[in-house]
């Protein structure tokens, strides 16, 4: 049986990281459409994957430095 509040927190993230990703991708691919004049997919995922992950490390790092 799982601890009290413990789904809600996994919803929380996955939706953390589904929003972000999703952002991410819009942003960089309105980015290379309107200053390079197309955006391959593969530049927008790589990019918005790494994107997130920096969402990530930095709230990693926010925690940390908190306590």
């Amino acid at each position: 049986m799982l601890p009290r509040g413990v789904r809600p927190v996994i919803l929380r993230e996955l939706a953390i990281f589904l929003l972000a990703s999703v952002g991410f991708a819009g942003a960089v691919a309105a980015y290379l459409y309107a200053f390079h004049g197309a955006a391959s997919m593969k530049e927008v995922l790589s990019t918005a994957f790494a994107g997130t992950l920096g969402i990530y490390a930095g709230r990693w790092i926010e925690r940390r430095v908190a306590r």
